[in-house]
Protein backbone atom coordinates (compact mmCIF):
# COMPACT_ATOMS: atom_id res chain seq x y z
CA UNK A 1 0.00 0.00 0.00
CA UNK A 2 1.52 3.49 -1.07
CA UNK A 3 -0.22 5.47 1.62
CA UNK A 4 2.13 6.15 4.60
CA UNK A 5 0.84 7.28 8.56
CA UNK A 6 2.88 10.46 9.14
CA UNK A 7 4.18 8.97 13.19
CA UNK A 8 7.07 10.50 13.99
CA UNK A 9 8.32 13.69 12.12
CA UNK A 10 11.21 15.33 12.33
CA UNK A 11 12.09 19.30 11.96
CA UNK A 12 14.61 21.53 11.44
CA UNK A 13 14.41 24.96 10.22
CA UNK A 14 16.31 28.29 9.42
CA UNK A 15 13.14 29.76 8.13
CA UNK A 16 10.32 29.67 11.02
CA UNK A 17 7.56 30.63 9.07
CA UNK A 18 4.61 28.82 9.63
CA UNK A 19 6.46 26.14 11.89
CA UNK A 20 4.67 26.65 14.88
CA UNK A 21 1.05 25.92 13.30
CA UNK A 22 2.47 23.22 11.38
CA UNK A 23 3.69 21.65 15.00
CA UNK A 24 0.64 22.36 16.30
CA UNK A 25 -1.54 20.64 13.33
CA UNK A 26 0.99 17.74 13.57
CA UNK A 27 0.64 17.43 17.45
CA UNK A 28 -3.15 17.26 16.90
CA UNK A 29 -3.03 14.01 14.97
CA UNK A 30 -0.42 12.46 17.58
CA UNK A 31 2.85 12.85 15.53
CA UNK A 32 5.72 12.56 17.73
CA UNK A 33 7.94 15.81 16.71
CA UNK A 34 11.67 15.27 16.77
CA UNK A 35 13.35 18.69 16.44
CA UNK A 36 16.90 20.21 16.56
CA UNK A 37 18.30 23.88 18.46
CA UNK A 38 16.18 27.06 17.70
CA UNK A 39 13.52 24.72 15.94
CA UNK A 40 12.95 22.54 19.04
CA UNK A 41 12.75 25.56 21.52
CA UNK A 42 10.56 27.66 18.90
CA UNK A 43 8.13 24.73 19.00
CA UNK A 44 8.42 24.02 22.89
CA UNK A 45 7.86 28.26 23.50
CA UNK A 46 4.65 27.45 21.85
CA UNK A 47 3.64 24.90 24.25
CA UNK A 48 4.54 21.83 22.21
CA UNK A 49 5.88 18.51 23.40
CA UNK A 50 9.35 17.94 21.59
CA UNK A 51 11.91 14.99 21.23
CA UNK A 52 15.69 17.04 21.15
CA UNK A 53 17.20 15.05 18.39
CA UNK A 54 20.13 14.47 20.85
CA UNK A 55 17.67 12.51 22.71
CA UNK A 56 17.29 10.34 19.65
CA UNK A 57 20.80 9.68 18.51
CA UNK A 58 21.93 9.16 21.88
CA UNK A 59 24.87 11.76 21.51
CA UNK A 60 24.84 15.75 21.58
CA UNK A 61 24.86 18.37 19.48
CA UNK A 62 28.46 19.47 18.97
CA UNK A 63 30.97 21.46 17.39
CA UNK A 64 28.98 24.93 17.32
CA UNK A 65 25.76 23.09 15.82
CA UNK A 66 27.53 21.52 12.97
CA UNK A 67 27.21 18.11 14.41
CA UNK A 68 23.54 17.57 15.12
CA UNK A 69 21.63 15.16 12.50
CA UNK A 70 24.53 13.59 10.88
CA UNK A 71 23.90 10.01 13.00
CA UNK A 72 22.91 6.25 11.98
CA UNK A 73 19.73 6.97 13.98
CA UNK A 74 19.02 9.43 12.08
CA UNK A 75 19.46 8.48 8.56
CA UNK A 76 19.10 4.80 8.88
CA UNK A 77 15.23 6.05 9.96
CA UNK A 78 15.33 7.97 7.00
CA UNK A 79 16.55 5.07 4.22
CA UNK A 80 15.75 2.29 5.14
CA UNK A 81 13.45 -0.18 3.06
CA UNK A 82 10.66 -0.99 5.73
CA UNK A 83 9.41 -3.78 3.40
CA UNK A 84 12.88 -5.02 2.99
CA UNK A 85 13.81 -7.85 5.91
CA UNK A 86 17.44 -7.02 6.04
CA UNK A 87 16.84 -3.04 6.68
CA UNK A 88 14.19 -4.42 8.85
CA UNK A 89 16.13 -5.99 11.11
CA UNK A 90 19.14 -4.23 10.94
CA UNK A 91 16.69 -0.88 12.29
CA UNK A 92 15.85 -3.74 15.49
CA UNK A 93 19.01 -4.65 16.10
CA UNK A 94 20.51 -1.00 16.46
CA UNK A 95 17.12 0.26 17.90
CA UNK A 96 16.43 2.79 14.81
CA UNK A 97 13.47 4.33 15.02
CA UNK A 98 11.15 5.25 11.35
CA UNK A 99 11.22 8.65 10.64
CA UNK A 100 7.84 9.18 8.12
CA UNK A 101 8.48 13.15 7.84
CA UNK A 102 10.88 15.06 7.35
CA UNK A 103 10.77 19.42 7.45
CA UNK A 104 13.58 20.90 6.35
CA UNK A 105 14.92 24.15 5.03
CA UNK A 106 18.82 25.02 5.07
CA UNK A 107 21.31 27.59 6.09
CA UNK A 108 20.55 30.81 4.75
CA UNK A 109 23.33 30.77 2.27
CA UNK A 110 21.98 33.23 -0.41
CA UNK A 111 20.84 36.01 1.78
CA UNK A 112 24.19 35.81 3.67
CA UNK A 113 26.09 35.92 0.58
CA UNK A 114 23.72 38.94 -0.71
CA UNK A 115 24.31 41.01 2.38
CA UNK A 116 27.97 40.97 1.89
CA UNK A 117 28.98 39.04 4.81
CA UNK A 118 32.64 38.20 5.44
CA UNK A 119 34.40 34.76 4.34
CA UNK A 120 34.08 33.09 7.64
CA UNK A 121 30.31 33.83 7.99
CA UNK A 122 29.15 33.20 4.02
CA UNK A 123 31.29 29.28 5.01
CA UNK A 124 29.46 28.93 8.28
CA UNK A 125 26.57 29.06 6.12
CA UNK A 126 27.10 26.11 4.30
CA UNK A 127 24.44 23.69 5.26
CA UNK A 128 25.50 19.77 5.81
CA UNK A 129 23.10 18.05 7.76
CA UNK A 130 20.23 19.90 6.32
CA UNK A 131 20.98 18.89 2.89
CA UNK A 132 21.80 15.58 4.04
CA UNK A 133 19.00 14.39 5.53
CA UNK A 134 16.51 15.99 2.46
CA UNK A 135 18.61 14.01 0.20
CA UNK A 136 18.13 11.05 2.25
CA UNK A 137 14.44 11.32 2.69
CA UNK A 138 13.81 12.45 -1.24
CA UNK A 139 15.62 9.17 -2.02
CA UNK A 140 13.61 7.16 0.24
CA UNK A 141 10.64 8.77 -0.53
CA UNK A 142 8.70 5.58 -0.99
CA UNK A 143 8.27 5.66 2.89
CA UNK A 144 9.22 9.56 3.89
CA UNK A 145 7.72 12.52 3.04
CA UNK A 146 10.37 15.53 2.80
CA UNK A 147 9.38 19.47 3.13
CA UNK A 148 11.61 21.94 2.22
CA UNK A 149 9.51 25.25 1.51
CA UNK A 150 7.27 26.97 4.10
CA UNK A 151 4.93 27.35 1.16
CA UNK A 152 3.88 23.70 1.39
CA UNK A 153 2.90 23.28 4.50
CA UNK A 154 -0.66 24.08 3.49
CA UNK A 155 -0.78 21.35 0.99
CA UNK A 156 1.21 18.64 3.79
CA UNK A 157 -2.05 19.53 6.25
CA UNK A 158 -4.44 19.32 3.11
CA UNK A 159 -2.81 15.73 2.20
CA UNK A 160 -3.45 14.31 5.99
CA UNK A 161 -6.74 15.74 6.25
CA UNK A 162 -7.21 14.01 2.83
CA UNK A 163 -5.61 10.77 4.04
CA UNK A 164 -6.33 10.91 6.94
CA UNK A 165 -2.92 11.36 8.83
CA UNK A 166 -1.41 9.49 5.63
CA UNK A 167 0.06 10.76 3.13
CA UNK A 168 0.25 9.34 -0.72
CA UNK A 169 3.23 8.43 -3.07
CA UNK A 170 2.05 10.41 -5.82
CA UNK A 171 1.95 13.21 -2.70
CA UNK A 172 5.90 12.18 -2.00
CA UNK A 173 6.77 12.10 -5.25
CA UNK A 174 5.93 15.78 -6.21
CA UNK A 175 7.62 16.29 -2.31
CA UNK A 176 11.13 14.46 -3.09
CA UNK A 177 11.18 16.20 -6.76
CA UNK A 178 11.02 19.97 -4.87
CA UNK A 179 13.19 18.53 -2.40
CA UNK A 180 16.11 17.31 -5.18
CA UNK A 181 15.33 20.94 -7.00
CA UNK A 182 15.77 22.35 -3.77
CA UNK A 183 18.97 20.74 -3.03
CA UNK A 184 20.73 21.17 -6.47
CA UNK A 185 19.91 24.55 -6.57
CA UNK A 186 21.82 25.44 -3.25
CA UNK A 187 24.41 23.27 -4.49
CA UNK A 188 24.72 25.43 -7.06
CA UNK A 189 24.60 28.60 -5.01
CA UNK A 190 27.67 27.64 -3.06
CA UNK A 191 29.41 25.98 -6.16
CA UNK A 192 29.09 30.04 -7.99
CA UNK A 193 30.13 31.86 -4.69
CA UNK A 194 33.28 29.47 -4.22
CA UNK A 195 34.27 30.01 -8.48
CA UNK A 196 33.09 33.50 -9.14
CA UNK A 197 33.56 35.82 -5.83
CA UNK A 198 35.82 33.59 -3.83
CA UNK A 199 38.21 32.35 -6.31
CA UNK A 200 37.66 35.19 -9.09
CA UNK A 201 36.93 32.85 -11.88
CA UNK A 202 35.43 34.22 -14.96
CA UNK A 203 35.14 30.46 -16.77
CA UNK A 204 35.16 27.55 -13.85
CA UNK A 205 35.75 24.57 -15.16
CA UNK A 206 32.04 23.08 -13.92
CA UNK A 207 29.43 25.90 -14.55
CA UNK A 208 26.00 25.93 -12.19
CA UNK A 209 23.41 27.90 -13.32
CA UNK A 210 20.11 27.58 -11.25
CA UNK A 211 16.73 30.18 -11.24
CA UNK A 212 13.16 29.95 -9.74
CA UNK A 213 10.55 29.69 -11.74
CA UNK A 214 8.61 32.70 -11.21
CA UNK A 215 5.73 32.12 -14.12
CA UNK A 216 4.62 30.11 -17.19
CA UNK A 217 3.95 32.43 -19.65
CA UNK A 218 0.85 31.97 -22.40
CA UNK A 219 3.46 30.73 -25.19
CA UNK A 220 7.23 31.47 -26.28
CA UNK A 221 8.42 33.56 -29.49
CA UNK A 222 5.71 31.87 -31.25
CA UNK A 223 2.56 30.15 -30.54
CA UNK A 224 3.37 26.98 -30.96
CA UNK A 225 6.55 27.37 -28.20
CA UNK A 226 5.93 26.75 -24.83
CA UNK A 227 7.89 29.47 -22.27
CA UNK A 228 8.40 30.47 -18.32
CA UNK A 229 10.24 33.12 -16.65
CA UNK A 230 12.86 31.88 -14.40
CA UNK A 231 14.80 34.08 -11.57
CA UNK A 232 18.28 33.21 -11.00
CA UNK A 233 19.21 32.20 -8.16
CA UNK A 234 22.27 33.93 -6.36
CA UNK A 235 23.12 37.91 -6.92
CA UNK A 236 22.31 39.21 -9.93
CA UNK A 237 20.98 42.63 -11.23
CA UNK A 238 17.62 43.79 -11.27
CA UNK A 239 15.23 44.41 -14.20
CA UNK A 240 12.55 43.85 -15.93
CA UNK A 241 12.14 40.57 -14.18
CA UNK A 242 11.44 42.67 -11.29
CA UNK A 243 9.48 45.64 -12.31
CA UNK A 244 6.40 46.29 -10.50
CA UNK A 245 3.67 45.76 -13.59
CA UNK A 246 1.37 48.83 -12.59
CA UNK A 247 -1.54 47.62 -15.51
CA UNK A 248 -2.37 45.95 -18.34
CA UNK A 249 -2.00 42.36 -19.59
CA UNK A 250 0.06 39.60 -18.49
CA UNK A 251 3.41 40.06 -20.07
CA UNK A 252 4.29 37.72 -23.28
CA UNK A 253 7.88 35.83 -24.04
CA UNK A 254 8.24 38.50 -26.64
CA UNK A 255 7.16 41.43 -24.31
CA UNK A 256 10.26 40.54 -21.80
CA UNK A 257 12.62 39.98 -24.48
CA UNK A 258 11.73 43.42 -26.67
CA UNK A 259 11.32 45.21 -22.97
CA UNK A 260 14.36 44.00 -21.40
CA UNK A 261 16.31 45.03 -24.85
CA UNK A 262 14.41 48.52 -24.25
CA UNK A 263 15.84 49.01 -20.74
CA UNK A 264 19.15 47.87 -21.48
CA UNK A 265 19.98 50.80 -23.95
CA UNK A 266 18.18 53.10 -21.48
CA UNK A 267 20.06 52.49 -18.88
CA UNK A 268 23.34 53.46 -20.80
CA UNK A 269 21.36 56.95 -20.38
CA UNK A 270 21.08 56.68 -16.80
CA UNK A 271 21.59 60.21 -14.58
CA UNK A 272 21.59 62.18 -18.16
CA UNK A 273 18.92 64.26 -19.55
CA UNK A 274 15.23 62.68 -20.30
CA UNK A 275 16.03 59.98 -22.70
CA UNK A 276 13.17 57.49 -24.83
CA UNK A 277 14.25 54.47 -26.76
CA UNK A 278 11.22 52.83 -29.05
CA UNK A 279 12.36 48.94 -29.20
CA UNK A 280 10.28 46.50 -32.15
CA UNK A 281 11.72 42.99 -32.25
CA UNK A 282 14.39 43.53 -30.05
CA UNK A 283 16.03 46.78 -31.77
CA UNK A 284 15.78 50.39 -31.93
CA UNK A 285 14.01 52.18 -33.69
CA UNK A 286 13.94 55.60 -32.26
CA UNK A 287 15.95 57.23 -29.08
CA UNK A 288 16.57 60.85 -28.34
CA UNK A 289 17.12 62.74 -25.81
CA UNK A 290 15.94 66.23 -24.75
CA UNK A 291 15.35 68.87 -22.75
CA UNK A 292 12.17 67.38 -21.40
CA UNK A 293 10.58 63.82 -21.46
CA UNK A 294 7.57 64.99 -24.33
CA UNK A 295 10.41 67.02 -26.18
CA UNK A 296 12.77 63.24 -26.16
CA UNK A 297 9.46 61.08 -26.94
CA UNK A 298 8.51 63.15 -30.31
CA UNK A 299 12.16 63.02 -31.24
CA UNK A 300 12.67 59.29 -30.78
CA UNK A 301 9.05 58.57 -32.62
CA UNK A 302 9.80 60.73 -35.67
CA UNK A 303 12.95 58.33 -36.57
CA UNK A 304 10.64 55.57 -37.57
CA UNK A 305 6.74 56.13 -36.53
CA UNK A 306 5.99 53.32 -38.63
CA UNK A 307 7.85 50.76 -36.72
CA UNK A 308 7.41 52.44 -33.33
CA UNK A 309 3.36 51.26 -33.96
CA UNK A 310 3.09 48.34 -31.45
CA UNK A 311 6.39 49.03 -29.92
CA UNK A 312 7.78 48.73 -26.81
CA UNK A 313 9.02 52.13 -24.72
CA UNK A 314 11.60 52.98 -22.38
CA UNK A 315 12.23 56.24 -20.42
CA UNK A 316 15.57 57.07 -17.72
CA UNK A 317 13.46 59.72 -15.92
CA UNK A 318 10.20 59.23 -13.79
CA UNK A 319 7.22 59.76 -16.61
CA UNK A 320 5.22 62.64 -16.72
CA UNK A 321 1.74 62.95 -17.44
CA UNK A 322 1.96 64.77 -21.07
CA UNK A 323 4.46 62.31 -22.43
CA UNK A 324 2.06 59.23 -21.14
CA UNK A 325 -0.57 61.39 -22.83
CA UNK A 326 1.44 61.42 -26.47
CA UNK A 327 2.65 58.02 -26.10
CA UNK A 328 -0.86 56.56 -25.58
CA UNK A 329 -1.99 58.36 -29.11
CA UNK A 330 0.17 55.55 -31.23
CA UNK A 331 -0.60 51.51 -30.06
CA UNK A 332 2.12 50.66 -27.58
CA UNK A 333 2.76 47.49 -26.09
CA UNK A 334 4.75 47.85 -22.99
CA UNK A 335 6.14 51.31 -21.07
CA UNK A 336 9.11 51.27 -18.86
CA UNK A 337 10.08 54.02 -16.67
CA UNK A 338 11.69 54.06 -13.27
CA UNK A 339 8.71 55.84 -11.85
CA UNK A 340 5.36 57.45 -13.30
CA UNK A 341 3.07 60.09 -11.74
CA UNK A 342 -0.26 59.77 -11.15
CA UNK A 343 -1.05 61.95 -14.24
CA UNK A 344 1.17 59.30 -16.73
CA UNK A 345 -1.10 56.36 -14.77
CA UNK A 346 -4.36 58.16 -14.90
CA UNK A 347 -3.36 58.69 -19.03
CA UNK A 348 -2.43 55.04 -19.38
CA UNK A 349 -5.36 53.79 -17.40
CA UNK A 350 -7.60 54.52 -19.85
CA UNK A 351 -5.45 51.84 -22.61
CA UNK A 352 -6.27 49.00 -20.46
CA UNK A 353 -4.00 46.68 -22.35
CA UNK A 354 -1.51 48.41 -22.41
CA UNK A 355 1.77 47.38 -20.01
CA UNK A 356 2.93 49.85 -17.53
CA UNK A 357 6.40 48.26 -15.78
CA UNK A 358 7.74 50.19 -12.93
CA UNK A 359 11.52 49.52 -12.36
CA UNK A 360 12.94 51.56 -9.86
CA UNK A 361 16.24 52.38 -10.56
CA UNK A 362 17.93 51.78 -14.05
CA UNK A 363 20.85 48.93 -14.12
CA UNK A 364 24.19 50.01 -14.13
CA UNK A 365 25.09 49.28 -18.37
CA UNK A 366 28.89 48.58 -17.10
CA UNK A 367 28.02 45.71 -14.50
CA UNK A 368 29.93 42.61 -14.96
CA UNK A 369 28.32 39.51 -15.82
CA UNK A 370 28.25 36.24 -18.08
CA UNK A 371 25.87 35.83 -21.29
CA UNK A 372 24.93 32.40 -21.67
CA UNK A 373 23.90 31.23 -25.45
CA UNK A 374 22.21 27.46 -26.02
CA UNK A 375 24.12 25.76 -29.06
CA UNK A 376 22.86 22.44 -30.43
CA UNK A 377 25.04 20.03 -27.70
CA UNK A 378 26.91 22.80 -25.72
CA UNK A 379 26.75 26.30 -24.26
CA UNK A 380 28.42 29.30 -25.33
CA UNK A 381 29.19 31.55 -22.24
CA UNK A 382 30.94 35.21 -22.47
CA UNK A 383 31.10 38.07 -21.10
CA UNK A 384 28.94 40.68 -21.30
CA UNK A 385 29.63 43.62 -23.51
CA UNK A 386 29.90 45.85 -20.61
CA UNK A 387 33.19 47.76 -22.61
CA UNK A 388 32.91 51.84 -22.71
CA UNK A 389 34.23 54.60 -24.56
CA UNK A 390 34.66 58.24 -23.72
CA UNK A 391 36.21 61.11 -25.87
CA UNK A 392 39.86 60.28 -24.23
CA UNK A 393 39.70 56.76 -26.43
CA UNK A 394 38.62 58.19 -29.72
CA UNK A 395 41.56 58.38 -32.28
CA UNK A 396 40.82 61.03 -35.19
CA UNK A 397 42.34 59.19 -38.00
CA UNK A 398 41.11 61.96 -40.24
CA UNK A 399 42.62 65.05 -42.17
CA UNK A 400 40.00 66.82 -40.41
CA UNK A 401 38.79 66.59 -36.80
CA UNK A 402 35.27 66.36 -35.90
CA UNK A 403 33.66 69.16 -34.22
CA UNK A 404 32.74 69.42 -30.71
CA UNK A 405 28.49 68.86 -31.80
CA UNK A 406 29.74 66.41 -34.10
CA UNK A 407 32.03 64.24 -31.60
CA UNK A 408 28.68 64.57 -29.12
CA UNK A 409 26.41 63.38 -32.24
CA UNK A 410 28.73 60.37 -32.48
CA UNK A 411 29.08 59.43 -28.91
CA UNK A 412 25.31 59.22 -28.71
CA UNK A 413 25.10 57.37 -32.36
CA UNK A 414 27.69 55.14 -31.10
CA UNK A 415 25.76 54.36 -27.84
CA UNK A 416 22.33 53.10 -30.00
CA UNK A 417 24.57 50.93 -32.04
CA UNK A 418 25.93 49.06 -29.60
CA UNK A 419 22.22 47.87 -28.98
CA UNK A 420 21.36 47.32 -32.92
CA UNK A 421 21.66 43.61 -34.39
CA UNK A 422 24.49 43.64 -36.55
CA UNK A 423 25.40 45.07 -39.03
CA UNK A 424 24.34 48.14 -37.10
CA UNK A 425 24.52 51.45 -38.29
CA UNK A 426 22.82 54.86 -36.76
CA UNK A 427 22.61 58.27 -37.92
CA UNK A 428 22.30 60.54 -35.50
CA UNK A 429 22.00 64.28 -35.25
CA UNK A 430 21.69 66.80 -31.96
CA UNK A 431 20.78 63.84 -29.60
CA UNK A 432 18.00 61.95 -32.01
CA UNK A 433 18.70 59.37 -34.37
CA UNK A 434 17.70 59.98 -37.68
CA UNK A 435 18.01 56.44 -39.29
CA UNK A 436 18.36 53.13 -38.00
CA UNK A 437 19.91 50.02 -40.19
CA UNK A 438 19.99 47.24 -38.16
CA UNK A 439 20.63 43.19 -39.04
CA UNK A 440 21.96 43.19 -42.66
CA UNK A 441 23.96 40.78 -43.98
CA UNK A 442 26.60 43.82 -45.12
CA UNK A 443 27.25 47.01 -43.77
CA UNK A 444 26.27 48.92 -47.13
CA UNK A 445 22.75 47.66 -47.17
CA UNK A 446 22.55 48.76 -43.38
CA UNK A 447 23.98 52.15 -44.29
CA UNK A 448 21.58 52.60 -47.27
CA UNK A 449 18.22 51.45 -45.09
CA UNK A 450 19.04 53.68 -42.34
CA UNK A 451 19.34 56.40 -45.47
CA UNK A 452 15.91 55.13 -46.40
CA UNK A 453 14.14 55.29 -43.26
CA UNK A 454 15.64 59.01 -42.59
CA UNK A 455 14.26 60.01 -46.42
CA UNK A 456 10.67 58.47 -45.69
CA UNK A 457 10.74 60.66 -42.34
CA UNK A 458 12.02 64.02 -43.90
CA UNK A 459 8.88 62.88 -47.02
CA UNK A 460 5.96 62.29 -44.58
CA UNK A 461 6.96 65.62 -41.92
CA UNK A 462 7.88 68.02 -44.74
CA UNK A 463 11.17 68.44 -43.41
CA UNK A 464 13.47 70.33 -46.54
CA UNK A 465 16.11 67.67 -45.67
CA UNK A 466 16.11 64.29 -43.75
CA UNK A 467 17.89 64.60 -40.81
CA UNK A 468 20.97 62.40 -42.21
CA UNK A 469 21.84 65.80 -43.43
CA UNK A 470 24.91 66.89 -41.11
CA UNK A 471 24.60 64.16 -38.88
CA UNK A 472 27.16 61.51 -37.22
CA UNK A 473 27.60 57.96 -38.15
CA UNK A 474 28.26 55.03 -36.14
CA UNK A 475 29.07 51.32 -37.22
CA UNK A 476 29.19 48.73 -34.74
CA UNK A 477 32.24 47.22 -36.61
CA UNK A 478 34.47 48.53 -39.02
CA UNK A 479 33.96 49.02 -42.42
CA UNK A 480 35.42 46.56 -44.79
CA UNK A 481 35.55 48.58 -48.05
CA UNK A 482 34.79 51.80 -48.27
CA UNK A 483 31.35 51.46 -49.65
CA UNK A 484 29.13 51.74 -46.65
CA UNK A 485 31.04 54.65 -45.45
CA UNK A 486 30.64 56.42 -49.08
CA UNK A 487 26.67 55.54 -48.41
CA UNK A 488 26.61 57.34 -45.58
CA UNK A 489 28.16 60.21 -47.29
CA UNK A 490 25.58 59.90 -49.74
CA UNK A 491 22.84 60.57 -46.99
CA UNK A 492 24.96 63.57 -46.06
CA UNK A 493 26.77 62.34 -42.72
CA UNK A 494 29.44 64.44 -41.79
CA UNK A 495 31.25 62.37 -39.36
CA UNK A 496 32.00 58.45 -38.59
CA UNK A 497 32.54 56.90 -35.84
CA UNK A 498 33.58 53.30 -35.82
CA UNK A 499 36.16 50.73 -34.15
CA UNK A 500 38.63 50.36 -37.23
CA UNK A 501 41.20 47.28 -37.72
CA UNK A 502 40.46 46.52 -40.86
CA UNK A 503 43.10 45.62 -43.34
CA UNK A 504 41.30 48.32 -45.46
CA UNK A 505 41.53 50.98 -42.93
CA UNK A 506 44.01 52.75 -45.17
CA UNK A 507 41.56 52.83 -47.95
CA UNK A 508 38.81 53.54 -46.05
CA UNK A 509 40.26 56.34 -44.68
CA UNK A 510 41.36 58.06 -48.30
CA UNK A 511 37.90 57.82 -49.25
CA UNK A 512 36.73 59.62 -46.21
CA UNK A 513 39.16 62.09 -46.80
CA UNK A 514 37.96 62.68 -50.31
CA UNK A 515 34.48 62.89 -49.10
CA UNK A 516 35.27 65.83 -46.56
CA UNK A 517 34.31 63.40 -43.58
CA UNK A 518 35.89 63.75 -40.16
CA UNK A 519 36.52 59.83 -38.78
CA UNK A 520 37.19 58.73 -35.15
CA UNK A 521 38.20 55.25 -34.71
CA UNK A 522 37.36 53.55 -31.39
CA UNK A 523 38.86 50.30 -30.77
CA UNK A 524 35.94 48.63 -29.72
CA UNK A 525 33.74 46.32 -31.33
CA UNK A 526 30.24 45.84 -30.72
CA UNK A 527 28.86 42.72 -32.78
CA UNK A 528 25.29 41.93 -31.37
CA UNK A 529 23.17 38.35 -32.73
Amino acid sequence: MSDVTIRRALLSVSDKTGLVELGQALGARGVELVSTGGTAKALRDAGLTVKDISELTGFPEMMDGRVKTLHPKVHGGLLAVRDNPEHAAAMAAHEIGAIDLVVVNLYPFEATVAKGAERDEVIENIDIGGPSMVRSAAKNHAFVAIVTDPADYAGLLAELEAKDGATSLDFRKQLAARAFAATAAYDAMISQWFAFADQQQVFPEMLAITGTRREELRYGENPHQRAALYIPRGPHARGIAQAEQVQGKELSYNNYNDADAALELCAEFRGQDPAVVIVKHANPCGVAQGKTLLEAWQGALACDDVSAFGGIVAVNVPLDGPTAEAICEIFTEVVVAPAADEAARAAFARKKNLRLLITGDLPDPRRAGLAVKPITGGLLVQTRDNGAITLDDLKVVTQRAPTEQELKDCLFAWTVARHVKSNAIVYARDGVTAGIGAGQMNRRDSSRIAAMKAAEAAEKFGWPNPRTVGSAVASDAFFPFADGLLAAAEAGATAVIQPGGSMRDAEVIAAADEAGLAMVFTGMRHFRH
